[in-house]
């Protein structure tokens, strides 16, 4: 059984018991402070507000959720997806925001890494983090989400990579939930200066079927010249309510693979974005979403060039099942000095039924006359002569769906260099495809 965790609302009283636990530097209580302050300012997000004109949460309450005492926390760890047959290098999970286990080899904690807890590695390198969260990447004023993430965030994780140092195998990081349990984890990640990591990161909870809260965010700062590859697999029970802001800062001739597997959840609003601040600085972003029954997913994305020679390249992908929604609105940003740009966004999605919808927003913003700029969207039905085609080969109408929807997302699956986390989406959508007439 889980550890005991006692609900005990988003108001004042429990916000001072929470703070009364936390024994943290004097900095991160004011910033809490201030957010706090924030979000009871803040309005609810609207339907009259642009960026949420397409989602309604008309039916989202925070007086269903609160906010978990400290409590200990399940010994047992869940499996996850995207590690089968990987050697990891260390590996960090939770469970509805408690810390259940951290695992890093001492080869990379004596070359002077950190990975772990946020809620430990914030008190024992109070300054490092200082730093860099809430500072240069997600805005904790946002909105009222973010502000409630920044004040009352736990169970977060922390990934430090001195300069140089290069690690040669993935590592992991897992977040669950129980059924009605609460995350309100920050992932934050900094490399330095030649530094080069590949992360593994998976959200998931115990019930497949279970509801719950998520309101989080991720904060990746990749230094000069350094490296990340960033897998974020969101598989959230089907009445999981998920929020979250996340924003990567790329220096100069850095580069950021993004992967990002949307697959779970009852509702998301996710607003996705990726600074490109040094010169020759590189993303690429790739996105897989399936969508069945009534869930509805909307992602933002922001590509941002705020310096001159920088490339970015982004491409998602839905699949929609049922009377499913996804909304993605995506927007390239060039500023005045960035010259020598060359960006790309391309949105497909493919309807798997009638009453399923997608809505695809592509955006340019440019202020700069040297640039190359590209972006498309693209939304249709399954090909009913494809689906003849496979069963004339022996496949039964569902092994020919699946066939197809896999074709639709090999364009994505073949930017993934890593085999298990190819693998894993394609089994995770694979086991979701339902045989349409």
């Amino acid at each position: 059984m889980p550890g005991t965790i006692v609900e005990v609302g988003f108001t004042n009283a429990a916000f001072q018991e929470f703070l009364s636990t936390r024994d943290e530097p004097g900095w991160l209580v004011d910033l809490r402070r201030t957010a706090w302050k924030k979000f009871n300012e803040l309005p609810m997000p609207s339907r009259q507000d642009e960026e949420w004109m397409r989602t309604d949460i008309r039916t989202f309450h925070f007086s269903k959720f609160g906010l978990p005492q400290q409590a200990p926390a399940e010994s047992v760890t869940p499996p996850g997806l995207l590690t089968h047959g990987v050697d990891l290098a260390g590996r960090t999970a939770t469970l509805n925001s408690q810390p259940l286990q951290t695992e890093l080899e001492e080869k990379w904690s004596h070359a002077g890494v950190l990975f772990g807890s946020l809620d430990t590695l914030v008190r024992e390198h109070s300054e490092l983090v200082r730093k860099h969260l809430f500072a240069r990447a997600v805005d904790p004023g946002y909105d009222k989400f973010a502000a409630l993430h920044a004040a009352c965030w736990t169970g977060g994780t922390l990934l430090y990579v001195p300069r140089g140092v290069e690690i040669d195998r993935p590592l992991h990081m897992l977040s669950a939930i129980a059924d009605g349990g609460v995350d309100l984890g920050h992932t934050l990640v900094i490399l330095e200066d030649g530094a080069s990591v590949a992360l593994l990161a998976e959200t998931t909870s115990l019930v497949p079927t279970g509801k719950g809260l998520h309101v989080g965010a991720v904060e990746l700062i990749v230094g000069p010249r350094a490296h990340l590859r960033y897998v974020n697999l969101q598989d959230w029970g089907s009445g999981v309510w998920h929020f979250a802001h996340q924003k990567a800062l790329v220096d100069r001739d850095a580069a950021i693979q993004w992967t990002i597997g949307a697959l779970g959840a009852r509702l998301a609003k996710v607003n996705q974005h990726v600074a490109l601040i040094g010169p020759g600085a590189e993303a690429q972003v790739n996105g897989v979403m399936f969508t069945e029954e009534k869930q509805h997913l909307c992602y933002h994305t922001l590509q941002h060039h705020e310096a001159p020679s920088c490339r970015s390249d982004l491409l998602y992908k839905g699949a929609l099942q049922d009377q499913s929604r996804i909304v993605w609105r995506g927007m390239i940003k060039v500023d005045p000095d960035a010259q020598k740009t060359d960006g790309y966004q391309r949105n497909d999605n493919l309807m798997l039924s009638g009453e399923s919808r997608a809505d695809s927003i592509p955006g340019l913003e440019i202020e700069a006359d040297d640039v190359r700029c590209t972006h498309g969207a693209t939304s249709g039905r399954v090909d009913d002569e494809l689906i003849f085609y496979c069963r004339t080969r022996g496949m039964t109408r569902k092994e020919a769906i699946r066939t197809v929807v896999a074709g639709f997302f090999q364009q994505v699956s073949d930017r993934i260099p890593i085999e298990s986390v190819r693998i894993a989406l394609a089994e995770a959508v694979g086991r979701r495809i339902r045989e349409y007439e």
